[in-house]
């Protein structure tokens, strides 16, 4: 091999029930990339614990995770769709990887400071040692490329950073066992066995923000329902949560321009454009000098017409678990398959007697 196989991974953690902003900004692009790519898409569970350690439905939230995979269009049978805990390598690589990487570089991570708040010592191991096991996730299949929003990025160069201090680490362990690829990382060649994973941003991502604070992101944990569009929401609650939706005073303007300083108006302008494979302009040109009386209605039929199709076939895939059951397990075998094949390849790196 003269160079690595490109390769997508991605994964969603089953954290209370997926929105609007789940599938606008990480789904539909998942949908999109297994065209032409070689896709693993996962539920990342053991991520879960970070979160939330002890869950009341974990089982439940996983299968629903797969279900939205599913029902968005991401085909189970040529790609792999799995569950993380499913594949015990992901651990083990995370394992080597925690003693590959720095404390200081865990420290520096913005979302562990942000999640930890001032109260870092009661913060779990887990929490802060969350970016190796994402590190692993990707490159225990030799992952080339991960779709990735603003709050990843860190943690993306963060596995890079891994993956360059473990390819130096053991270049002349990685040559000997003849498993290496020479790159050029900047200046320096390396002969290397990890890739040197790259972000994957296709366009502007549109960030969805809450219903109820168009300063704050659209997010699972906020107590507010109305805060949100779930993708399991009938007709009657999605428009509900639209009408309801915050805005001002005033009716929509006929240029982006006048969006600033206007962030409720912008977000709704926003999730329209975004569901219409439309830009805000566009939507503008349309609207632009009508009240939110009517562009709220319109904004209901095209998120009904778009989520309704999605919603329905979840609903009828999560009826019957043991076809996702079935999706996971086969996933879980293939995805087990190539993570044994790099894991092996790593013990021999290692030195590791098995």
């Amino acid at each position: 091999m003269t160079e690595f196989k490109e390769l997508v991974f991605s994964g969603v953690q089953p954290t209370g029930n997926l929105h609007l902003g789940n599938y606008l900004g990480a789904i539909r692009k998942f949908v999109a990339l297994q065209e032409g790519n070689d896709c693993i898409y996962c539920v990342v569970d053991l991520h879960s614990l970070t979160a939330q350690l002890v869950h009341d439905d974990l089982p439940g939230q996983i299968r629903s995770i797969a279900a939205a995979f599913i029902a968005s269009g991401i085909d189970p049978k040529k790609h792999i769709v799995f569950n993380q805990s499913a594949v015990p390598q992901h651990a083990e690589l995370a394992w080597i990887f925690n003693c590959v990487a720095r404390i200081g570089w865990m420290n520096r991570m913005t979302q562990f400071k942000d999640k930890a708040g001032k109260d870092r010592e009661n913060a779990s191991l887990g929490l802060l040692a969350y970016p190796s096991l994402m590190a692993a996730d990707i490159l225990v299949y030799r992952g080339t490329h991960v779709p990735v929003g603003d709050d990843q990025k860190q943690h993306l160069e963060l596995a890079r950073d891994i993956a360059m201090k473990f390819n130096l680490d053991y270049q002349e362990h990685i040559r000997r066992a003849g498993r290496g690829i020479d790159i050029t990382v900047g200046d320096e060649p390396v002969h290397a066995y990890f890739p040197m994973v790259e972000p994957l941003i296709e366009g502007p991502a549109p960030r969805v923000m809450s219903l109820r604070d168009g300063t704050k992101k659209m997010s699972k944990s906020d107590p507010s329902d109305l805060s949100r569009i779930n993708l399991l929401d009938d007709e009657e609650a999605i428009s509900k949560k639209i009408r309801k939706a915050k805005t001002d005073p005033d009716g929509l303007p006929s240029e982006v321009e006048g969006l600033k300083g206007r962030p409720e108006a912008d977000n709704l302008v926003g999730i329209y454009a975004a569901l219409a494979d439309k830009t805000k302009t566009e939507v503008l040109a349309e609207f632009g000098g009508q009240q939110f009386s009517v562009f709220k209605p319109a904004l209901v039929a095209l998120a009904v017409q778009v989520l309704s199709p999605i919603t329905g076939e979840m609903r009828r895939l999560m009826d019957d678990t043991s076809h996702i059951d079935a999706i996971l397990r086969n996933g879980g075998e293939r995805a087990r398959a190539r993570a044994e094949a790099t894991m092996k390849d790593v013990r021999d790196i290692i030195g590791f007697l098995y």
